[in-house]
Protein backbone atom coordinates (compact mmCIF):
# COMPACT_ATOMS: atom_id res chain seq x y z
CA UNK A 1 0.00 0.00 0.00
CA UNK A 2 1.16 3.99 -0.35
CA UNK A 3 2.32 5.97 1.61
CA UNK A 4 0.52 8.58 2.89
CA UNK A 5 1.02 12.09 0.97
CA UNK A 6 -0.89 15.46 2.67
CA UNK A 7 -1.56 18.79 0.96
CA UNK A 8 -3.08 21.63 3.23
CA UNK A 9 -5.32 24.54 2.50
CA UNK A 10 -5.58 27.46 4.18
CA UNK A 11 -9.49 27.17 4.26
CA UNK A 12 -11.92 24.17 4.02
CA UNK A 13 -13.64 26.68 0.87
CA UNK A 14 -10.09 26.39 -0.75
CA UNK A 15 -9.55 22.81 0.31
CA UNK A 16 -13.16 22.11 -1.43
CA UNK A 17 -12.49 24.07 -4.60
CA UNK A 18 -8.89 22.42 -4.98
CA UNK A 19 -9.92 19.11 -3.99
CA UNK A 20 -12.47 19.46 -6.76
CA UNK A 21 -9.81 20.83 -9.38
CA UNK A 22 -7.76 17.63 -8.79
CA UNK A 23 -11.27 14.93 -9.56
CA UNK A 24 -11.63 16.65 -12.34
CA UNK A 25 -8.24 16.34 -13.60
CA UNK A 26 -8.00 12.49 -12.61
CA UNK A 27 -11.51 11.68 -14.18
CA UNK A 28 -10.70 13.19 -17.46
CA UNK A 29 -7.22 11.42 -17.37
CA UNK A 30 -8.46 8.31 -16.50
CA UNK A 31 -11.20 8.99 -19.66
CA UNK A 32 -8.53 9.52 -21.86
CA UNK A 33 -6.13 6.37 -21.19
CA UNK A 34 -8.84 3.65 -20.22
CA UNK A 35 -11.98 4.86 -21.87
CA UNK A 36 -13.92 5.47 -18.61
CA UNK A 37 -13.55 6.52 -15.21
CA UNK A 38 -14.59 4.91 -11.80
CA UNK A 39 -15.13 7.01 -8.73
CA UNK A 40 -16.58 6.35 -5.11
CA UNK A 41 -17.58 9.01 -3.62
CA UNK A 42 -18.35 10.26 0.46
CA UNK A 43 -20.84 11.97 2.40
CA UNK A 44 -20.24 14.94 4.99
CA UNK A 45 -19.70 18.15 5.42
CA UNK A 46 -16.77 18.15 3.48
CA UNK A 47 -17.86 15.14 0.45
CA UNK A 48 -20.91 17.30 -0.07
CA UNK A 49 -19.08 20.39 0.13
CA UNK A 50 -16.46 18.77 -3.26
CA UNK A 51 -19.41 17.82 -4.61
CA UNK A 52 -20.81 21.64 -4.37
CA UNK A 53 -17.52 23.19 -5.39
CA UNK A 54 -17.59 20.18 -8.21
CA UNK A 55 -21.01 21.48 -9.71
CA UNK A 56 -19.61 25.40 -9.88
CA UNK A 57 -15.93 24.43 -11.27
CA UNK A 58 -15.45 26.31 -14.50
CA UNK A 59 -13.51 22.57 -15.89
CA UNK A 60 -16.93 20.58 -14.82
CA UNK A 61 -17.90 20.13 -18.08
CA UNK A 62 -14.13 18.73 -19.40
CA UNK A 63 -15.81 15.46 -17.62
CA UNK A 64 -17.64 13.30 -19.90
CA UNK A 65 -20.15 12.27 -17.30
CA UNK A 66 -21.66 9.41 -19.63
CA UNK A 67 -18.96 7.53 -19.23
CA UNK A 68 -18.17 7.90 -15.33
CA UNK A 69 -19.14 5.25 -12.56
CA UNK A 70 -20.00 6.63 -9.61
CA UNK A 71 -20.17 4.18 -5.97
CA UNK A 72 -20.29 4.85 -2.79
CA UNK A 73 -18.16 3.81 0.42
CA UNK A 74 -20.62 3.43 2.70
CA UNK A 75 -24.50 4.88 2.98
CA UNK A 76 -27.48 5.62 5.85
CA UNK A 77 -29.41 2.25 5.75
CA UNK A 78 -32.61 4.54 5.72
CA UNK A 79 -35.67 5.00 3.13
CA UNK A 80 -34.63 5.94 -0.64
CA UNK A 81 -34.42 9.43 -1.05
CA UNK A 82 -34.64 9.95 2.51
CA UNK A 83 -32.45 13.59 3.34
CA UNK A 84 -29.91 11.55 5.61
CA UNK A 85 -28.81 9.23 2.98
CA UNK A 86 -25.84 10.16 0.79
CA UNK A 87 -27.06 9.46 -2.00
CA UNK A 88 -29.81 12.06 -1.93
CA UNK A 89 -27.20 15.12 -0.88
CA UNK A 90 -24.94 14.19 -3.50
CA UNK A 91 -28.20 14.35 -5.68
CA UNK A 92 -28.60 17.90 -4.46
CA UNK A 93 -25.08 19.17 -4.49
CA UNK A 94 -24.26 17.90 -8.16
CA UNK A 95 -25.29 14.61 -9.94
CA UNK A 96 -29.11 16.01 -10.61
CA UNK A 97 -27.01 18.89 -12.67
CA UNK A 98 -24.96 16.74 -14.79
CA UNK A 99 -26.08 14.21 -17.34
CA UNK A 100 -24.81 11.04 -15.72
CA UNK A 101 -26.05 7.58 -17.40
CA UNK A 102 -28.18 6.03 -14.83
CA UNK A 103 -26.50 2.38 -15.54
CA UNK A 104 -23.44 3.75 -14.33
CA UNK A 105 -24.71 5.11 -10.79
CA UNK A 106 -24.40 2.49 -8.12
CA UNK A 107 -26.14 3.45 -4.97
CA UNK A 108 -26.10 1.27 -1.81
CA UNK A 109 -29.68 -0.13 -1.32
CA UNK A 110 -31.92 1.43 0.86
CA UNK A 111 -33.84 0.15 3.92
CA UNK A 112 -37.17 -0.22 1.70
CA UNK A 113 -35.51 -1.53 -1.61
CA UNK A 114 -35.61 -5.20 -2.79
CA UNK A 115 -34.01 -6.37 0.27
CA UNK A 116 -35.94 -4.98 2.74
CA UNK A 117 -35.02 -3.73 6.08
CA UNK A 118 -32.00 -6.80 6.26
CA UNK A 119 -29.19 -4.71 6.21
CA UNK A 120 -27.30 -7.76 5.84
CA UNK A 121 -28.79 -9.37 2.76
CA UNK A 122 -28.55 -5.86 1.54
CA UNK A 123 -24.56 -5.47 1.84
CA UNK A 124 -24.25 -9.02 0.36
CA UNK A 125 -26.08 -7.68 -2.55
CA UNK A 126 -24.27 -4.70 -3.19
CA UNK A 127 -20.80 -6.84 -3.11
CA UNK A 128 -22.33 -9.20 -5.67
CA UNK A 129 -22.98 -5.87 -8.04
CA UNK A 130 -19.16 -4.70 -7.45
CA UNK A 131 -18.25 -8.17 -7.85
CA UNK A 132 -20.28 -7.99 -11.22
CA UNK A 133 -18.15 -4.77 -12.02
CA UNK A 134 -15.03 -5.94 -11.90
CA UNK A 135 -13.36 -7.07 -14.56
CA UNK A 136 -10.06 -9.85 -15.40
CA UNK A 137 -8.22 -6.76 -15.17
CA UNK A 138 -9.06 -6.13 -11.38
CA UNK A 139 -8.00 -7.24 -8.29
CA UNK A 140 -10.57 -9.75 -6.55
CA UNK A 141 -13.91 -8.71 -6.38
CA UNK A 142 -14.21 -5.19 -6.59
CA UNK A 143 -13.19 -2.54 -9.50
CA UNK A 144 -9.74 -0.75 -9.51
CA UNK A 145 -11.66 2.81 -8.39
CA UNK A 146 -9.41 5.50 -10.03
CA UNK A 147 -10.36 7.67 -6.91
CA UNK A 148 -11.76 6.86 -3.44
CA UNK A 149 -12.60 9.12 -1.58
CA UNK A 150 -13.23 9.75 2.55
CA UNK A 151 -13.95 11.51 4.80
CA UNK A 152 -12.76 11.22 8.35
CA UNK A 153 -14.67 11.66 11.18
CA UNK A 154 -13.57 13.20 14.68
CA UNK A 155 -13.39 9.36 16.29
CA UNK A 156 -11.02 8.62 13.37
CA UNK A 157 -14.23 6.53 11.47
CA UNK A 158 -13.65 6.33 8.22
CA UNK A 159 -16.81 5.05 5.71
CA UNK A 160 -19.18 3.57 8.48
CA UNK A 161 -16.12 2.12 9.85
CA UNK A 162 -15.57 3.18 13.36
CA UNK A 163 -12.70 2.17 16.12
CA UNK A 164 -13.19 -1.27 17.44
CA UNK A 165 -16.54 -2.26 15.69
CA UNK A 166 -16.77 -5.72 13.90
CA UNK A 167 -16.62 -3.81 10.49
CA UNK A 168 -13.37 -2.15 10.67
CA UNK A 169 -12.02 -6.11 11.18
CA UNK A 170 -13.69 -7.77 8.09
CA UNK A 171 -10.38 -8.96 5.81
CA UNK A 172 -12.82 -11.16 3.47
CA UNK A 173 -15.78 -9.47 2.26
CA UNK A 174 -15.71 -6.23 0.57
CA UNK A 175 -19.06 -4.88 1.82
CA UNK A 176 -20.96 -5.38 5.17
CA UNK A 177 -23.75 -4.38 7.33
CA UNK A 178 -23.34 -2.42 10.07
CA UNK A 179 -25.36 -2.31 13.55
CA UNK A 180 -25.06 -0.36 16.76
CA UNK A 181 -22.98 2.63 15.28
CA UNK A 182 -22.36 5.16 17.47
CA UNK A 183 -23.10 8.10 15.15
CA UNK A 184 -26.49 7.90 13.82
CA UNK A 185 -28.39 6.49 12.15
CA UNK A 186 -27.28 2.99 14.24
CA UNK A 187 -27.49 1.09 10.75
CA UNK A 188 -25.16 1.73 8.10
CA UNK A 189 -23.84 -0.27 5.10
CA UNK A 190 -20.06 -0.19 4.26
CA UNK A 191 -17.15 -0.82 1.95
CA UNK A 192 -14.40 -2.73 4.04
CA UNK A 193 -10.63 -1.99 4.44
CA UNK A 194 -10.41 -5.05 1.63
CA UNK A 195 -12.76 -2.83 -1.19
CA UNK A 196 -11.19 0.69 0.20
CA UNK A 197 -7.40 -0.67 -0.65
CA UNK A 198 -8.71 -1.56 -4.06
CA UNK A 199 -8.11 1.62 -5.47
CA UNK A 200 -5.79 3.05 -7.03
CA UNK A 201 -6.12 6.73 -4.89
CA UNK A 202 -7.93 7.01 -1.74
CA UNK A 203 -8.02 10.70 -0.74
CA UNK A 204 -9.38 11.68 2.89
CA UNK A 205 -11.00 14.71 3.40
CA UNK A 206 -10.52 16.55 6.57
CA UNK A 207 -11.66 20.38 7.38
CA UNK A 208 -11.68 22.30 11.35
CA UNK A 209 -10.77 21.99 14.56
CA UNK A 210 -13.02 18.95 15.39
CA UNK A 211 -10.83 16.95 12.94
CA UNK A 212 -7.14 17.78 13.85
CA UNK A 213 -6.66 15.12 16.92
CA UNK A 214 -7.96 12.32 14.35
CA UNK A 215 -5.66 13.28 11.85
CA UNK A 216 -3.28 13.40 14.09
CA UNK A 217 -3.92 9.87 15.43
CA UNK A 218 -4.32 8.53 12.13
CA UNK A 219 -0.81 10.12 10.93
CA UNK A 220 0.69 9.11 13.54
CA UNK A 221 1.34 5.34 13.35
CA UNK A 222 -2.09 4.40 14.79
CA UNK A 223 -3.87 0.76 14.40
CA UNK A 224 -6.47 0.49 11.93
CA UNK A 225 -8.40 -0.95 14.53
CA UNK A 226 -8.25 1.87 16.80
CA UNK A 227 -8.22 4.54 13.93
CA UNK A 228 -9.74 3.16 10.71
CA UNK A 229 -8.61 6.09 8.68
CA UNK A 230 -4.95 4.47 9.10
CA UNK A 231 -5.29 1.99 7.30
CA UNK A 232 -7.19 3.62 4.18
CA UNK A 233 -4.85 3.43 1.59
CA UNK A 234 -4.45 3.83 -1.95
CA UNK A 235 -2.58 0.94 -4.37
CA UNK A 236 -0.70 3.81 -5.70
CA UNK A 237 -1.43 6.78 -3.77
CA UNK A 238 -2.80 7.54 -0.27
CA UNK A 239 -3.81 11.59 -0.42
CA UNK A 240 -4.88 13.25 2.83
CA UNK A 241 -6.47 16.85 1.96
CA UNK A 242 -6.90 18.72 4.69
CA UNK A 243 -7.50 22.67 5.84
CA UNK A 244 -5.11 24.57 8.45
CA UNK A 245 -7.24 23.88 11.42
CA UNK A 246 -7.57 19.63 10.94
CA UNK A 247 -4.08 19.95 10.42
CA UNK A 248 -2.77 21.86 13.29
CA UNK A 249 -2.11 19.20 15.64
CA UNK A 250 0.26 17.72 12.79
CA UNK A 251 4.28 17.41 13.61
CA UNK A 252 6.02 20.04 10.47
CA UNK A 253 7.67 16.96 9.88
CA UNK A 254 4.67 15.46 8.15
CA UNK A 255 3.93 18.68 5.91
CA UNK A 256 4.46 18.71 2.20
CA UNK A 257 7.26 21.39 1.19
CA UNK A 258 4.62 23.62 -0.37
CA UNK A 259 1.04 23.49 1.08
CA UNK A 260 -1.20 26.09 0.13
Amino acid sequence: MSTPQLVVHRDKELMAQAAAARLITKIVDAQASRGSASVVLTGGRNGNGLLAALATAPARDAVDWTRLDLWWGDERFLPEGDPERNHTQAREALLDAVPLDPKRVHPMPASDGPYGADVDVAAAAHAEELARAAGPENHGAVPTFDVLMLGVGPDTHVASLFPEHPAVRETERTVVGVHGAPKPPPTRVTFTLPAIRAAREVWLLAAGEDKAKAAAIALSGAGEVQAPAAGARGRQRTLWLLDAAAASQLPRSLYPPASP
